[in-house]
Formats: structure tokens, sequence, C-alpha cells
């Protein structure tokens, strides 16, 4: 896998994205998280999974510099495998945290809610938010689902509409992570829950987590087409895409400086 490192301890395994400096998610990046999930779902000797990024960055989200690139059937396929990911988080069985070493907007943030448990780094720069809105990218409904499991309707409802990005000390407060803790000590903070968890019968854990999201899972759209063929449709919209294009062109000259 290329864009992703394992490092496989006693009882569990620790997935760090490894694409590039900020960890920006394209459609390898997705298929490899896919393989490696499912991979570790099936290993009866991996009883639980952490999940983090690099110094700084969990996720800067979406590559959209490449997927500007992609055609039409590209980006169908990549909307298509991104939400079956979303979808394969949310309803993993096993214990799942995710250990936020920084910046973690939009995409990343769409990884981290799929966790049971989110330690993020502290730090007044550091941000996590669903800003789909911002950015002209049509969120989907079961994403809104999950963003409202955390931190309730009103909220959810708010923050998603306005595009906001929270910093830490906001979504600690929201109940958007549980944690905030020094960077170089985030992946420790994971590993030391991970091992609570350990110590527990672990078909109970499993069972108990299943009970605790019937509800979130019911409100799902397993399928969720029409969703994700809204978001590939409002993708090639003339004015989105000069949007995009003058991010990019922002973004490359900020670069070349």
């Amino acid at each position: 896998m290329n864009t992703l490192e394992v490092l496989y301890k006693t009882d569990y395994a620790i997935v760090q994205m490894n694409r590039g400096k900020v960890n920006a998610i394209n459609f390898e990046m997705v298929q490899d998280l896919r393989d490696i999930f499912y991979e570790l779902g099936k290993n009866d000797t991996v009883k639980g999974v952490i999940l983090t990024g690099k110094p700084h960055y969990f996720s800067a989200g979406l590559d959209l510099i490449e997927l500007y690139g992609y055609d039409k059937s590209q980006i169908q396929d990549f909307f298509v495998s991104f939400g079956a990911l979303y979808l394969e988080l949310v309803q993993f069985k096993k214990p799942f945290i995710s250990a936020i070493t920084g910046h973690s907007p939009a995409g990343g943030c769409v990884l981290a809610v799929t966790s049971d448990n989110r330690y993020m780094a502290e730090g007044d720069t550091y941000v996590i938010g669903l800003n789909e809105v911002a950015v002209n990218i049509q969120i989907s409904q079961n994403l809104t689902e999950v963003y409202a499991y955390w931190m309730g309707d009103g909220l959810a409802h708010r923050y998603i509409l306005s595009g906001k990005l929270l910093s830490g000390k906001e979504a600690l407060a929201a109940g958007l992570v549980d944690e905030l803790v020094p960077l170089e000590n985030v992946v420790l903070r994971a590993e030391t829950q991970m091992h609570h968890y350990m110590q527990a019968d672990q078909e109970i854990l499993r069972n108990t987590k299943a009970k605790l999201r019937k509800h979130l899972w019911d409100k799902l759209d397993l399928k969720a087409e029409n969703s994700l063929r809204e978001a590939s449709e409002l993708w090639w919209k003339p004015e989105i895409r000069a949007k995009m294009k003058a991010y990019m062109e922002s973004f490359s000259s900020r670069k070349n400086q």
C-alpha cells in the first residue's frame, strides 16, 4: 500500500496515513483504507484499530488538485468508493480510535467521525469539521447523521450550513473530540484507551458497540446512490469548476512564493 503504513501491536494495529505532507485523500488512498480495514476486520489477532496521520496533519481532506483532473467516470468512481469507505468505517465492529495529529477538515473529519474515540492534538491553529458547503462539495445525508450523532442535531445543523471549521477547544466543547493532548502524545493517548478496551471481553465489547450504534445505523442509507450521484453531478457545475480552478491557482502561487 503506497498511502498507508501499518504497525501491528500485540492485539491491535495502528494505521498511519502517509501520503505527502498533508495526507490529501485521492482514489488510491480510499482504496488502500478500504482494503486494510477489511483485512483488519477479518484478522482475529487484531482486536482494535487506531487511525492516525502525520505531525500537524491527520488529513487535509480531499486532494482537490488531483480530483479536478478526473474525468466523469473517475469522479463517479471516487465518490462511490469514498462513500463506501465511510459506511464501512461507521459499521466497523471492533474498537476504532482516531489519533488526530493536527488539521482534520472536510474529508479528514469524515474519516475521524466514524471512530469510537477521537483524541486531537492541542493547539490554536489545528481545525476539524465538515466545511463541505464552504468548499462547494455536496455533503451526503449519511454524513450529516453521524455529525449529529456526536454533537446533536442543533449544532450539527448550524455548523454544517455555515461550513464552520472548529478549533480543538470548540470541537471538545461540542463533543466532536474526546480530549485534547500534546501533539507528541496523541497516539500514546489513543493506545492507552485501546489497552483499556483490550481488557474487556471482546464479544461483549463488540455487541455493546453494535447496540450503542443501532439507532445510527438504522438512519443510514446503506446504498446512498442518490447522494453520491448528486455529488458527482454537482462536481461538474461550471461555477463550481471555476471556483476550484481559482483555488488551485491560488494554492500554486502560494506554493511557488
